[in-house]
């Protein structure tokens, strides 16, 4: 029997061009595809540095590959009203023109950004917590004669995730037409699995992007981080709020979780109809529309308001500008509420800029993280901050999940996002916008009262952390881009 014998310095060579030919491949598809600087920076760096490892983890997480198309998805809406839409839009851009002078600039940039228009006649009101937002959103299903659509990140299989299921199964079994969307990282976050339990009680339901890994980790890529509820088209609830027990501090759950939604009626319900349409039908392939998704909707309230949906397809980089725009239209004050507050180099400096300009400018972070890789890059960033006399607040437990943007006395901005890389660039994500003093004077109250109980951040606190602490925290910062 011959042995062929196999050259070792020729097979290291192959070895070695195939390997080049794909760091080449990879960066390359990295200066093409991706915008983001600092983030292709260092997904270079690693490719270029730790080749196998680098390459294997790009090409796993850090590839957009959602391909939709919004156009090709939209749903079906009826005559009547797209003719509704058009009346509330010059509507709502006289009320914006006679109520609030000093923000047609930024009402003007959300037309450019956002797609959809400004409209006039809701009525949006805050629910804290669970306690207020659970009731309320139970109660929408219970009432529900036609349609309820429910997308959410986390619906834990617990006591607050059955009061869920029980509710949508009863509207099922009436003839409502019922569809749940579940994110495929958030369905891990309870066992068993919530989408098991809604099959076995016959509820349509569907996984968004269901995670190839056996795991839960809020940092794989491309979730669908949205939490919207909407009943008959008529009647949408959302915010911050994922469905746990958590959330209900009530009942004094080991892990408790502070949290703000909206309940929202009238013209702007269309919006949350649509991105959970779209949503829909990219999962599944179904498609949502007529009355029962899009009655025509009539004026209830005095706010106005916007949907903005935001992720990385044709709505990308939406809620970050938004927040550029907001900023340099403030005059008095700006208050953020963010569990995570990791904002980009840009932000920074808007933010500094804003302070330096004589502008208010209030951050309310928690005191304690419950990621606490975030909590080190954090301290790391606000350093830059306070030098600008931005003003910084901790909030004591229990954690606060609230996402929330003030502007002066009248803009209001809430909902999924955060003020983190993987929120404003990669997730998908959904605010609304809101002009109504009213409305926003019941939001300053909120946040005057989480301050009151938490303690102001001074720079010599954090000066005072010691070397290893401090080291500590500047790894983890180099990490934000990421987290």
């Amino acid at each position: 029997m011959q042995v062929v014998a196999i050259d070792t310095n020729l097979l290291f060579t192959l070895i070695f061009g195939v390997e080049l030919v794909a760091q080449a491949v990879t960066v390359g598809h990295l200066l093409l595809s991706r915008r983001d600087v600092p983030s292709t920076v260092g997904w270079a760096g690693l490719v270029l540095l730790a080749p196998l490892v680098g390459m294997a983890l790009y090409w796993l997480f850090g590839i957009n590959r959602i391909t939709r198309k919004a156009h090709r998805l939209r749903p079906e809406t009826s005559e009547a009203s797209e003719r509704s839409e058009l009346a509330d839009e010059r509507r709502a851009h006289g009320l914006l023109q006679r109520d609030f002078p000093d923000l047609v600039r930024l009402g003007h940039l959300g037309d450019a950004l956002v797609g959809l228009p400004l409209v006039a006649g809701n009525r949006v009101a805050p629910l804290i917590d669970g306690d207020q937002a659970y009731p309320r959103m139970l109660e929408a299903i219970e009432d529900a004669r036609v349609s309820v659509g429910l997308s959410t990140y986390i619906f834990d299989n617990d006591a607050a995730g059955v009061l869920f299921v029980d509710a949508l199964e009863r509207a099922h079994r009436r003839g409502v037409a019922v569809r749940v969307l579940i994110d495929g990282v958030g369905q891990r976050y309870s066992r068993p699995p919530m989408p098991r339990l809604l099959r076995r009680r016959g509820i349509p339901s569907a996984v968004f992007l269901a995670s190839v890994l056996p795991i839960r980790s809020q940092y794989l890529n491309l979730r669908n981080h949205r939490k919207i509820l909407v009943v008959d088209g008529r009647v949408g609830l959302t915010g911050g709020l994922n469905i746990r027990a958590g959330c209900l501090l009530h009942t004094h759950p080991r892990h408790p979780i502070q949290d703000l939604h909206l309940c929202v009626e009238g013209p702007v319900v269309r919006f949350l109809v649509e991105a959970f349409a779209l949503d829909w039908t990219f999962t599944t392939g179904e498609r949502l529309g007529g009355t029962d998704w899009y009655p025509v909707l009539d004026e209830c309230g005095t706010t106005l308001a916007r949907g903005v949906p935001d992720g990385p397809d044709e709505d990308f980089d939406i809620i970050r500008r938004m927040i550029l725009g907001a900023l340099t239209t403030a005059r008095q004050c700006v208050r953020i509420v963010s569990p995570y507050f990791l904002p980009d180099q840009t932000l920074i400096t808007a933010l500094n800029v804003t302070a330096l300009r004589g502008v208010d400018v209030q951050i309310l972070i928690p005191e304690r993280n419950n990621l606490r890789l975030v909590q080190w890059a954090a301290q790391a960033q606000v350093e830059q901050l306070l030098e600008s006399h931005c003003r910084i607040w901790l909030s004591p437990p229990p954690f606060d999940h609230t996402k929330l943007m003030l502007v002066d006395d009248a803009w209001v901005f809430m909902g999924s996002a955060n003020w983190d890389p993987r929120s404003l660039r990669l997730n998908f994500e959904y605010n609304i916008e809101c002009y109504d003093r009213v409305l926003a004077h019941r939001l300053h109250a909120l946040v005057d009262d989480k301050i009151a109980r938490g303690r102001e951040l001074l720079a010599s606190t954090l000066a005072g952390r010691s070397i290893p602490i401090r080291l500590r925290d500047g790894l983890a910062r180099l990490s934000s881009p990421y987290l």
